[in-house]
């Protein structure tokens, strides 16, 4: 399997994301599988860390089958993916419903992982969006696109490993995209890693501790 585990591929991730160390970038976790990948990435290139808060909207009796994806905010970005609802014969009703429930998670998580924990900037900065890995891209697209929003200097994609033909598909989402793997037929994310074990709650609180916000990582420094 390519990788031991998050910790591993996200050092593997990191050594290719070196180069953009002196960018000052700001790295974005979907939790909870993507926080141990970036926290490494946020170490290595001494990055603050941040979660975007994301949910995959399940089919109602195929939870894991992406019918959409919803991102937290003032105004809850919704993706949707069409094909995947026609096919189904999901109803209007039936896909709001789980799209309430995945929203009502999201403010459970963000209470718990985030308290009062301040944001660092993203406007004008090198955003760099992490997860453990892609399957439909649903998720990530949503989240993309909920940077893109926050007006990111540059905005860049980095997984462990992801099918090719979604990759493909994501070119105009991101400015850059670097994954280490890439397959076609895909399969689960799982089946790439030797240790695929869930990430806890506890755990993505501990490692968002060892990335305390400081004002500068809130606010980076302009030069005149």
């Amino acid at each position: 399997m390519p990788f031991t585990d998050r910790a591993d591929a996200g050092r593997r991730l990191a050594a290719s994301l070196a180069k953009f160390k002196s960018d000052c970038p700001v790295i974005l976790a979907l939790p909870r599988g993507g926080v141990p990948v970036a926290a490494e990435i946020a170490a290595a290139l001494e990055a603050p860390l941040d979660l975007i808060l994301v949910r995959k909207i399940g089919v109602p009796y195929q939870p894991e089958l992406a019918m959409g994806a919803v991102v937290d905010g003032s105004q809850p970005i919704i993706v949707r993916n069409e094909d995947v609802i026609r096919l189904t014969g999901v109803s209007e009703e039936e896909f709001q419903v789980v799209c309430q429930t995945e929203l009502a998670e999201i403010e459970r998580r963000r209470r718990r992982y985030l308290g009062n924990r301040p944001h660092p900037q993203v406007e004008g900065r090198c955003a760099i969006v992490v997860d453990d890995g892609i399957a439909t891209g649903a998720t990530i697209r949503a989240a993309l696109r909920a940077t893109r929003m926050r007006n990111p200097r540059t905005l860049m994609l980095a997984v462990p490993v992801a099918p090719t033909s979604t990759l493909a598909e994501l070119r105009n989402e991101a400015d850059e995209i670097v994954c280490l793997e890439d397959y076609e037929p895909f399969g689960a994310i799982g089946l790439f890693y030797s240790d695929f074990r869930q990430v806890s709650d506890e755990e993505v609180i501990a490692m968002l501790a060892r990335f305390p916000m400081q004002e500068s990582a809130a606010r980076p420094q302009t030069t005149a």
